[in-house]
């Protein structure tokens, strides 16, 4: 029977488990956590997950080992599910989950309503890399948030060392090429959204660059599991290991390999080998942790790596975990005394319980003692407890059966686990969420325009906002004000490293006199907040439901615009009172890289910043690099220009122009005014085919 000691000061291992099994193998293999999915809700729903009575089996079972489950309800909700997804809460609390772990803002505000004592997890679809972000997600209610896994060590230092909320970061498993909540590829292409848990990985498919591989969007399983000594000095809260959708013998091996880097201050080779062996993609890669991005991070899932997973492998893992794990110290006392029933009582970790047994008999020939009653107390194997030690007080001359004595010791030994795995109530309060009532516009919808450089026609002038990089040269952007321009400035999408500069940047424009920004992060919309811009919330917010939007209306929007990935309909549905708008036009960025596909080809030098990527059916797809980040956009625009009507309580319609040429923008812009069919290959994006 193998023992597992109390836990001790070392990083928190988190485990994956889509399955009880998983749970299992996690819990016996030394995980401090676990999370686990609904089968509702769930960025991770092709995994097997958990229905109610499977979820208050785990639970149980977690917590009577001192574990704690966290579970994800980290997808984008519309208005129509929020109430299944607090039903689903409020179950959960019920049985006894620990946390949540959470993408949707608008869930968020309301799960804090429910239960005001909740615990809440960022998840990392909600895209946390910097600082400011982090502590805008500290301030909305989370105690916890999940980094994305881009980030390096000197990032990851910044945000603990800045932000009073719990990290928790990736450390081991599958690496997604798009930082996690901003990518639009598998929704674009089939209907599937990853920020729905839908996702179907369409970038493990083909994807080839000038001299690359063909799987030039496929990166190696992430693994810096050698590094928990170095997270746990930084302050790092959570050791976390992807991979619900693998099975059981991955988590246990997974947590075994962690739990000794944790233990010992460095990673077993042994370990890390077994690891590939159980699951790999042509190895691993600490690239994104290092800073050193490049072409040693690409890989897939070869024939070699797929028959390393043999029956032997897995079989020997199986056997570490197949036998309960005694985690539970105990102290009993047994008393026997004539005339009255036998007492044994029974402590563990302040729970306390007591047993009666048989009158005891005076001995005919050999009385009970105080060495027989030990080893019968000890016998506890199959259970969570082991003796901690032993007080025996018997009655000289007396005996008792040991099947009394083995009796008062089960049934003592199952009221403290009853005790331990007693769910504590939250505090609750039971909230009706209100019918949507639609928001209705004033007036019909203004034009705002998105440009990637300052060369802006003087048609745009016309246009309610236009928006340009923070970055830009500030004598052209004082050049756009002079000319008549309402210039908004833009900041990125992603600030890896770069909340300083951005800082600065938007003193140096507010003292240009623009006074407005447009932010696609929260850790944007902090910034703004701190230096009093109005805000103007874009797309990347992933705005899916009135109670997000009113969030970020809380938060100082003045307008937002809903997510690319609702359907016309349901941005007509949509409640609440902030302004709101639409991506009315562009190239789609399905995808934000640290890591450019480019690395995996001839390199980045060749490119001059812009070049394309083509998939399996030969489409081409443009990639274009800024602030160290490359984004991937569809491979056909947007266009919904005899479609405006379509949308009847939108303020506002952005064209978001990328690459094209300013004889180009006049003419979409003309083309929007006059409602005018489109003529080429274009794309009404999700908005009338919705996503799963």
């Amino acid at each position: 029977m193998m023992k597992i000691e109390n836990k001790t000061g070392n990083i928190e291992i988190l485990a994956p488990c889509g399955s009880y099994d998983s749970i299992i193998a996690a819990v016996r293999k030394g995980a401090d956590a676990v999370y686990i999915g609904s089968l509702n809700f769930s960025a991770r729903a092709y995994a097997a997950n958990f229905d109610d009575e499977q979820l208050k089996k785990a639970v149980e079972y977690c917590h009577l080992h001192g574990v704690k489950v966290h579970m994800a309800l980290n997808t984008l909700l519309s208005d129509s599910e929020l109430s299944e997804a607090l039903k689903i809460a409020k179950k959960a609390c019920v049985i006894g989950v620990d946390a949540f772990i959470v993408q949707d803002l608008g869930l968020a505000k309301l799960l804090r309503q429910m239960y005001p004592d909740i615990v809440l997890h960022a998840s990392t679809q909600m895209t946390v890399h910097t600082p400011s972000g982090a502590n805008m997600a500290y301030s909305l209610g989370f105690e916890r948030v999940v980094l994305a896994r881009e980030m390096n060590r000197s990032e990851i230092e910044q945000v603990v060392s800045s932000c009073p909320a719990e990290t928790e970061v990736f450390v081991h498993g599958a690496l997604c090429m798009c930082v996690s909540g901003q990518c639009y590829l598998s929704a674009m292409i089939g209907g599937r959204s990853g920020n729905r848990g839908r996702c179907a990985q369409p970038c493990r498919l083909p994807f080839k660059v000038s001299g690359g591989s063909g799987y030039d969007l496929s990166l190696k399983d992430n693994c810096i599991i050698d590094k928990l000594s170095q997270l746990h000095s930084i302050g790092v809260t959570s050791a976390k290991i992807e991979g619900r959708m693998k099975r059981p013998e991955y988590a246990a091996m997974a947590v075994s390999a962690c739990k000794n880097s944790a233990d010992r201050g460095y990673a077993e080779n042994e370990d890390i080998e077994r690891l590939k062996a159980v699951f790999s993609r042509s190895g691993f890669t600490d690239g994104y942790y290092t800073g050193k991005t490049g072409k040693t991070m690409f890989g897939v899932r070869s024939k070699d790596d797929v028959i390393s997973a043999t029956d032997k492998v897995l079989a020997d893992i199986r056997r570490e975990y197949k036998d309960e794990i005694q985690t539970n110290p105990v102290d009993f006392t047994l008393t026997v005394r004539s005339g009255v029933p036998a007492v044994l009582t029974a402590r563990s970790h302040g729970y306390f319980a007591s047993v009666e047994g048989d009158i005891p008999q005076q001995a005919s020939k050999t009385p009970l003692s105080a060495d027989k009653a030990k080893e019968q107390l000890c016998k506890t194997g199959g259970t969570s407890f082991y003796t901690n030690s032993t007080e025996i007080d018997i009655e000289h001359g007396l005996t008792l059966p040991l099947s009394s004595v083995n009796r008062m010791r089960r049934e003592a030994l199952q009221m403290l686990e009853n005790q331990i795995t007693q769910v504590k109530p939250h505090t609750y309060a039971d909230i009706n969420i209100m019918p949507v009532i639609p928001y209705k516009r004033q007036k019909q919808p203004a034009y705002r325009a998105s440009f990637r450089n300052c060369d802006i026609p003087d048609i745009f002038k016309e246009c309610e906002y236009v928006y340009v990089p923070i970055t830009s040269d500030r004598s052209k952007l004082q050049s756009l004000i002079e000319r008549g321009f309402n210039v908004a400035a833009e900041i990125p999408r992603i600030m890896f490293g770069a909340e300083e500069r951005i800082d600065k940047a938007l003193q140096e424009v507010r003292r240009l006199g623009i006074t407005d920004v447009y932010c696609n992060n929260i850790g944007a919309v902090a910034l703004a907040r701190k230096h009093g811009f109005n805000i103007h919330g874009g797309f990347a917010l992933n705005v899916f439901n009135s109670q997000t939007a009113a969030v970020y209306e809380e938060l100082g929007a003045k307008d937002i615009e809903a997510s690319i990935e609702l359907k016309a309909e349901q941005i007509n549905k949509l409640g609440g009172t902030i302004k709101r708008g639409i991506v009315g036009y562009g190239y789609i960025p399905l995808m934000i890289m640290r890591n450019c596909p480019n690395k995996n080809g001839y390199g980045c030098k060749r490119c001059g910043g812009r070049s394309t990527i083509t998939d399996r059916k030969g489409n081409k797809f443009t990639l274009m690099c800024s602030g160290g980040c490359t984004e991937l956009f569809n491979y056909v625009p947007l266009v919904l220009s005899d479609k405006q009507e379509k949308f009847k309580n939108i303020d506002f319609i952005d064209l978001r122009f990328t690459y094209e040429s300013q004889q180009e923008c006049e003419r979409v812009y003309k083309a929007y005014l006059n409602g005018e069919k489109p003529n080429n290959d274009c794309t009404a994006g999700l908005y009338f085919r919705g996503v799963e």
